[in-house]
């Protein structure tokens, strides 16, 4: 790009000096005429002066005025004035000078113009001709310098003080900033230092920047790419690029290579994805030779990052290639609380915000949601003219990235926003009452994103494992919304859709995934297959006969028919309290969870529900 500019530069100079040459060649201002006016206007006496230079007569008349004429060549022009009728006296009366025409002048008057034709004819031609060379030597240079590099010396470098949560993987990668700083210790118990490492997580868990972090403390250059980066349209790019990776980063050994989404060219061999000659799977086969092949490759460190670690290829995992593999988790509501702190750092915090509250409020939230959340708080506090970030701002913030926007703009009937209103208190109803269900943080019937109103719950502590029984009262939370409007209304709306979604796929998942059915027993039904030509879809391989799959539709529809009946019972053994709180939720539009325990006036089974627990 910048050869480009440089080039038009240049030949727009060159052209604005071609015009003024031009524009200097064309200067004379002295009019022409025929020797016959020439030769009346000597006769009248209106001619001063005359100079002949070869065949050009320039006469100079009483006002100041000048004009040429050309003669015949060979007469002279006493001669030709003569043959005019001009007298001789009046002839001799005026002052004549006779130049001798210059070669010079005559050929450059006669080729000038031509020549500089052809020289903008040679201009033009050789710019484009520059333009389509440079484009040739791109194409051809297509399989090197495609990696990103950044040097040791680097200033804002990422270290694992700025990196908050994943305690074991810190650990992990610590090792590596030892083998890189100080190898002879390890070389002095014959131990050999790991050439890959493979960081997997969920997106937004921190990969990247733990990548940058290891190189950041090791201070070693650090090369990065795009797994998407080393395809091309050109057949072998990504293996010559891989080739040239390799190849800079030997030379400032030792040194990191990144390469991110791994799973763009790592994906496992021989799955149907054009056969032996497809170029991902060159790609691939280039990797697994650098990594470990015929020719040593000590010094350079592989990090690679995915959130597909069951795509890759087997011979890709091996020892000897990605010697460690280090599973990134969710952070835990420690992890969270140090995240938000790295986050909010450099924002200005109201006094009294508890980072601490909003952890407990942001579980299943990854490092990247927890940034965006800071962030979103920070730009909601501009908005409203506020010098500082209150913890509105920051619980409000939560609700965006979790469930999108507010929709004010959204205007409900008084009928809709009574069935939203009952539909979300049958929720927090079920969930108040119940002993295993989150408790309730706040209800709602501001629409957000596309959902009309919104009933937040959160558990008190992480959790790893679920029982049974948490599930099946997660079903009638579920179902509360349905069983509410069935019965207050006597029907029911496309509201509850969504709920009836999601508890049919926890139904199915308790039946056929977790063995949770005492009919079925302890086994997996349907085996689940990535179908990768469909994106994202699940291919189900049905390992199982028609009479066990009437058994799972059986058991499936027995656990949500017992969850309604469940929420129903609830319901209606609470009636009045949850007609109270309806009303204040549709006078308030918002409750949060010291306001709905005071409506409710209910003690609840679970202790987390009770108010000396806020």
């Amino acid at each position: 790009m910048k050869q480009t500019v440089r080039n038009i530069i240049i030949f727009a100079v060159a052209m604005v000096i071609l015009g003024a040459i031009l524009a200097t060649t064309s200067l004379d201002t002295t009019k022409t005429t025929d020797i016959a006016t020439l030769a009346s206007d000597v006769q009248k006496g209106n001619v001063t002066n005359l100079v002949v230079s070869g065949d050009v007569i320039e006469a100079t008349y009483k006002d100041g005025s000048k004009a040429k004429a050309e003669k015949e060549p060979g007469d002279s022009i006493s001669t030709i004035f003569k043959n005019y009728g001009v007298d001789a006296d009046r002839m001799l009366a005026i002052p004549t000078e006779i130049k001798e025409a210059s070669g010079f002048n005559y050929w450059a008057s006669l080729l000038l113009p031509n020549i500089l034709t052809i020289l903008l004819l040679i201009g033009i031609m050789w710019f484009f001709f520059r333009q389509v060379q440079g484009q040739n030597n791109k194409a051809l240079s297509f399989g090197q310098g495609a990696g990103h590099e950044i040097s040791k010396d680097a200033k804002d470098k990422v270290m694992f003080k700025d990196v908050a949560g994943v305690r074991e993987a810190k650990h992990e990668l610590m090792e590596i900033v030892e083998f890189l700083k100080t190898p002879e210790k390890f070389s002095s118990f014959g131990a050999k230092i790991p050439k890959g490492v493979l960081l997997m997580g969920a997106p937004g868990t921190g990969k990247t920047l733990l990548a940058k972090a290891v190189a950041g403390e090791a201070g070693v250059p650090f090369y990065f790419m795009s797994g998407s980066e080393f395809v091309e349209m050109f057949v072998g790019v990504g293996a010559s690029r891989v080739r040239d990776l390799f190849a800079r980063a030997k030379k400032n050994a030792p040194c990191i290579v990144f390469v991110d989404e791994i799973d763009a060219v790592g994906r496992q061999r021989g799955s149907g994805l054009g056969g032996s000659h497809d170029e991902r799977e060159q790609t691939l086969n280039q990797i697994l030779v650098e990594m470990d092949g015929f020719e040593p490759n000590a010094g350079v460190i592989m990090i690679a990052a995915t959130n597909r670690p069951d795509v890759l290829d087997p011979a890709l995992l091996r020892p000897g290639r990605f010697d460690r593999r280090i599973m990134l988790d969710p952070p835990d509501i420690d992890d969270r609380e140090a995240i938000l702190k790295i986050h909010g750092k450099h924002k200005p915090l109201s006094k009294g915000v508890s980072l601490r509250k909003l952890a407990e409020r942001t579980p299943g939230f990854s490092g990247a949601d927890l940034m965006n959340l800071m962030n979103e708080a920070a730009i909601l506090a501009v908005r409203r003219g506020k010098t500082s970030i209150s913890e509105d701002e920051l619980l409000e913030s939560i609700e965006k990235v979790m469930l999108g926007p507010e929709r004010r703009s959204r205007v409900m009937n008084e009928n809709e926003r009574k069935i939203t209103a009952f539909h979300e208190v049958g929720h927090a109803l079920i969930a108040h009452m119940l002993p295993h269900a989150d408790p309730v943080q706040k209800i709602s019937i501001i629409s957000r994103g596309r959902a009309a109103g919104y009933t937040i719950k959160t558990p008190t502590e992480d959790r790893h494992m679920r029982a049974r029984e948490e599930y099946v009262e997660d079903l009638s939370v579920m179902l509360g919304g349905y069983a509410a409007e069935q019965i207050v209304f006597g029907d029911i709306t496309t509201g509850a859709s969504s709920d009836m979604r999601s508890a049919t796929q926890l139904a199915k998942d308790m039946v056929m995934q977790w063995g949770m059915s005492a009919a079925l027993g302890p086994r997996v039904y349907g085996e689940r297959e990535d179908m990768i030509f469909l994106g994202r879809n699940i291919h189900e391989n049905r390992d199982y006969s028609e009479k066990i799959a009437e058994k799972i539709d059986n058991e499936i529809d027995k656990l949500i028919t017992e969850a309604l009946e469940r929420a129903k019972q609830i319901i209606n053994d609470n009636r009045s309290a949850m007609n109270k709180v309806s009303e204040v939720l549709m006078e308030k539009e918002t409750l949060e969870r010291d306001a709905f325990l005071a409506a409710i006036e209910i003690p609840s089974a679970n202790p987390a529900n009770r108010p000396d627990n806020t």
